[in-house]
């Protein structure tokens, strides 16, 4: 299978989301996927729709890039933290400048409805979250809506969730346990 990676924290150093990320794209590719990864920290663009969607601004090769991977890919995986109930505004960025019609989905012409573009692909979304995810949804409700219903589900995709909480306190143990699966989901391409 083809999958694409988007790594979603901004800061690529040393982070859990960037480890985790590696992990999925090695084993992918050990169990002989064709594995592309960007890095939303590494890719040049203005996150910001200055004109809302009124005007469409010029596409950054970087986000053509991405836009490209996806379409090509069978399986995509998004890994980011949880910052203050959803993902952090770099990724909301990409998202809101590369998640466009004709790319992702099309609007009938009825008005009636859309079109996914993704559709016949699935998704792997990882949040990472400080706090258990249980007390998150107690909190403040499902604060992966966003990502796997109004982003990728509205485009076509087939989305699994994986939340891994107390992400900043993994004991090497649980780290390790955590490696493990992430691996095993990305032989499979899941």
């Amino acid at each position: 299978m083809k999958i694409f990676i988007l790594q979603g924290n901004p800061d690529n150093d040393g982070t859990l989301s960037s480890d985790f990320a590696s992990v999925y794209e090695r084993e992918a590719a050990a169990a002989g996927h064709s594995v592309q990864r960007a890095n939303i920290g590494d890719l040049q663009f203005d996150p910001i729709l200055h004109k809302g969607y009124k005007v469409i601004q010029e596409l950054e090769p970087d986000l053509k890039m991405v836009q490209q991977g996806m379409k090509d890919a069978d399986h995509i995986m998004v890994i980011y933290p949880n910052w203050w109930g959803t993902m952090p505004a770099l990724l909301k960025g990409f998202f809101d400048r590369a998640w466009l019609p004709a790319f992702a989905f099309r609007f009938r012409k009825d008005g009636w409805g859309w079109q996914r573009l993704l559709a016949g692909k699935t998704a792997r979304v990882i949040v990472l979250s400080k706090t258990q995810p249980w007390m998150l949804r107690l909190l403040f409700g499902d604060y992966t809506n966003e990502i796997g219903r109004a982003i990728l589900g509205f485009s076509g995709l087939k989305v699994r969730i994986t939340k891994v909480g107390n992400s900043e306190h993994l004991s090497p143990e649980k780290k390790a346990s955590w490696e493990r699966k992430i691996g095993a989901l990305a032989r499979r391409a899941k």
